[in-house]
């Protein structure tokens, strides 16, 4: 078996963004050289996700609203009496989770029709990584 990784940073231009990362993910899929395996895709922060979607911007806006009806920010949670003002920022990456694992098969990523790598910034407007690890043979 065979290990490939990379890194990527991202920086959003806003304070809860979505991006598509499927290209970034099939170049770097293509370096590795792996025909059979798997890719790990995790964000590496606690208050950004990694999820499998359709790219589709009603979509992407319906899920945008959903996480912020189950996890709006709110001036009192316990997490701001540290000094920090990011409670949901928390709460929606749990609720997103921070990685996916993508079949990999004949050297390409073995989605389902509409299927796409989606990052999801909760706390944005600075520099965050993604670790990409390509696993297999």
């Amino acid at each position: 078996m065979k290990y490939y990784t990379e890194y990527l940073t991202i920086c959003t231009n806003k304070h809860r963004e979505y991006i598509n990362i499927t290209g970034k993910i099939e170049e770097i899929l293509a370096k590795s050289k792996i025909v059979e395996g798997m890719i790990l895709v995790s964000a590496m922060h606690i208050t950004a996700g990694v999820y499998v979607n359709d790219a589709e911007s009603g979509l992407i806006a319906d899920i945008d609203e959903w996480l912020e009806n189950l996890a709006p920010f709110n001036p009192n949670y316990r997490h701001h009496q540290t000094g920090e003002d990011n409670g949901d920022s928390h709460l929606k990456s749990l609720l997103i989770h921070h990685e996916v694992i993508v079949p990999v098969t004949k050297g390409r990523l073995d989605f389902g029709p509409w299927q796409q790598v989606y990052y999801a910034e909760f706390d944005g407007q600075r520099n965050k990584r993604v670790i990409i690890k390509v696993m297999g043979d």
